[in-house]
């Protein structure tokens, strides 16, 4: 199943496809294909990106981005009050293909939700999900029958970055959860940091343990010592990968052309970079270390700087591993 944005013309509504493992088509899944009438919500789905499953409570769980037409050319704040950004997080049962519900996470709280991740135990209801624009993480929970969500992380945006602009949110475009469900790790594109947070009691809010400094537009000292590091560092961390072991983070900084020209323009000159952080999980405390003797720069490729962005673990890693 491949989460579609939108339609042919760069439009909404999207979808999900299906693809058979001879990588042919074979059909949609989601609203109006399996017969689902989303007239009935008062919010009909238009918006997806990520999603997520737990097969054995028959949930499936999506989030919104935007239309291609809206966040192709660059970010538009117009776009933002002309609600063309998604608040929404969707559930959806996992056996009958059909949309369950949508929860407003709210224009001020949920503005941007991407990424998504449920707990790795297959017996536990539970998963976060991180809104970009608003800087806030969102804990969704199965709670009597209803599944909820609740804030649990909020970074505060901060004034004059930009000149002339509204504050500058954190802008988290990536989040996952180590292998044992103790920790969450998050980037903030614009502020330019890697936070680690300790989720293992979820009967309190996620702790921050740790902040990794990577570029961004706070332009904030990096956490390298190299000064030939230092100066290679074009734009803010932004997908990152841990090991099934939770001891290595890595971390990209290309989030999308457009929006990288716009706000990073010299990723296009100089190429963007891969960067490893040594993470502590012996305690609860956290930690993290970044690795000052590792660093891949994508500026003197064959056909040019080229943009790094997802990472893979040949071995299975802690974004593609799903227990039925």
């Amino acid at each position: 199943m491949v989460s579609c944005l939108g339609n042919a013309k760069g439009e909404n509504p999207g979808g999900f496809a299906l693809i058979d493992q001879s990588f042919n088509v074979i059909g949609r899944w989601g609203l109006h294909e399996n017969g689902s009438d989303d007239t009935k919500d008062t919010h009909p789905v238009k918006n997806f990106y990520d999603f997520w499953y737990q097969p054995r409570h028959n949930i499936m769980v999506s989030s919104e981005w935007a239309a291609p037409n809206t966040f192709g050319g660059g970010f538009n704040l117009i776009d933002v009050a002309a609600d063309r950004y998604g608040h929404y997080l969707h559930f959806w049962n996992w056996k009958e293909r059909t949309h369950l519900k949508s929860i407003d996470l709210g224009k001020i709280n949920g503005s941007v939700p991407l990424e998504l991740r449920f707990l790795h135990d297959p017996d536990v209801p539970c998963g976060y999900v991180a809104a970009a624009l608003s800087g806030c993480v969102h804990r969704f929970y199965k709670y009597e029958e209803e599944w909820k969500s609740d804030v649990v992380i909020s970074i505060s945006a901060i004034e004059g970055i930009l000149e002339g602009a509204n504050p500058t949110p954190a802008m988290i475009t990536d989040m996952l959860i180590s292998l044992d469900d103790r920790f969450l790790y998050l980037t903030c594109w614009f502020h330019g940091d890697v936070r680690q947070y300790y989720i293992g009691d979820r009967t309190q809010k996620p702790r921050l343990c740790s902040q990794i400094w990577l570029g961004g537009l706070l332009k904030r000292n990096s956490d390298f010592k190299s000064d030939q590091y230092t100066s290679q560092l074009t734009g803010g961390p932004q997908m990152i990968q841990l090991s099934l072991d939770g001891k290595r983070l890595y971390v990209t900084n290309s989030l999308y052309t457009d929006w990288d020209d716009q706000f990073y323009p010299d990723i296009k000159k100089h190429g963007s970079y891969l960067a490893k952080i040594n993470c502590k999980t012996d305690t609860n405390e956290g930690g993290m270390e970044l690795d000052q003797n590792f660093f891949l720069n994508f500026g003197n490729e064959p056909n040019g700087p080229a943009r790094a962005h997802e990472i893979r673990y040949p071995g299975g890693d802690c974004t593609s591993d799903i227990w039925i």
